[in-house]
């Protein structure tokens, strides 16, 4: 029996030893795989609740579409719990884009922001810089993004290059109308307005 016992320790003790090591070497596989993947992370808005128990999110995608049935995009260098919160996540140097059924888009770049997963709102922050394809420019302290309708609005004043000239305007709201006829804007709050000569005929 010594014999039968010797062996069977020495099976033990080897098994101790390989498993453990083929353990790692198949989570290195995993991870070298995950890593060159090279593709974003791209996540539904209404998943963002599950998200926010992470620590941290690297290069994330927030997608989804509105009521309208335009496409949202949200996306960022990484994304973390906002202050402890299960439903909002802070997320760095943000990108929105919004494009709409008929065609015309609109991006928005930022130096941070927050997404709050249950009212459905992203708001952008530190130096907002929105571009829209029919040829607007604006720059603003922060804008606020409704998920479900495409709604975007500007928390403070902020200066816009336009295609006929320059404004100023205390707050602009950004409608996509459902009727398809493109992006419709509101400058409110004291605009002021300066024509470019050369747009005159």
């Amino acid at each position: 029996m010594a014999p039968a016992d010797n062996l069977y320790s020495r099976f033990v003790g080897f098994t101790k030893v390989i498993l453990p090591l083929m353990a790692v070497a198949l989570l290195s596989t995993l991870f070298l795989f995950a890593r060159n993947n090279g593709g974003s992370t791209e996540i539904p808005i209404s998943e963002l609740g599950a998200l926010a128990r992470e620590q941290r999110i690297t290069a994330p995608e927030f997608s989804g579409v509105t009521a309208d049935g335009s496409v949202i995009k949200i996306s960022a260098r990484f994304a973390k719990p906002e202050d402890g919160s299960m439903e909002s996540l802070s997320i760095s140097e943000p990108t929105l884009s919004l494009d709409a059924s008929d065609g015309t888009s609109l991006r928005i770049f930022a130096g941070e922001g927050v997404i709050d997963g249950a009212s459905r709102t992203a708001r952008l922050a530190g130096l907002a810089r929105l571009e829209t394809s029919s040829g607007y420019l604006m720059e603003t302290t922060s804008l606020s993004a409704d998920l479900d309708t495409g709604r975007i609005k500007s928390d403070g004043r902020l200066a816009i290059m336009a295609p006929f000239g320059e404004l100023e305007a205390g707050r602009v709201e950004i409608l996509v109308k459902s009727s398809g006829t493109g992006q419709e804007m509101h400058f409110t709050n004291g605009v002021r307005l300066l024509y470019k000569t050369d747009t005159i005929e």
